[in-house]
């Protein structure tokens, strides 16, 4: 069976949760993360993605949208992205990641940007493939 990006429905919270915790290897509390999940699939301007296989999710994507002043306009920065690891290799991303390209050319947007933690080089090699270019530096500060 072909596989299938389709948007997320609130349905898919439990295998995102999953992801997601796999992703930054750690135990998230789940009631938490079902209320921000639900929030977030309901904004205008944040896109989540699925691809499926046999009806089976195996790959997720994140985008929000804002408006920034030094844009004059909306960019959507990927926030999350995961493909399970036996899938991986498979182009399923890149399918994620040209799905979301599509879907930005029906708004009015200034561009696209994601953030990758330093540690995580095959995937920045994987976003450079896609077409970004390595442009800024992130600083971060836990509170």
């Amino acid at each position: 069976m072909p596989l299938n990006i389709r948007s997320v429905n609130p349905e898919d919270v439990q295998i995102i949760y999953t992801f997601i915790c796999d992703l930054e290897e750690t135990t998230f509390d789940y009631e938490r993360f079902k209320q921000l999940y639900l929030q977030n699939i309901a904004e205008e301007n944040h896109i989540y993605l699925v691809a499926e296989e046999n009806s089976k999710v195996i790959g997720y994507l994140s985008c929000h949208g804002q408006n920034l002043l030094h844009h004059l306009g909306m960019v959507f920065e990927i926030q999350e992205m995961f493909v399970d690891a036996g899938q991986r290799g498979k182009g399923i991303g890149r399918k994620l990641v040209s799905e979301l390209e599509n879907r930005l050319r029906d708004r009015e947007c200034c561009g696209v940007e994601v953030s990758s933690n330093a540690t995580r080089t095959a995937t920045h090699e994987f976003y450079v493939s896609c077409g970004f270019k390595k442009s800024h530096f992130k600083f971060t500060k836990a509170y």
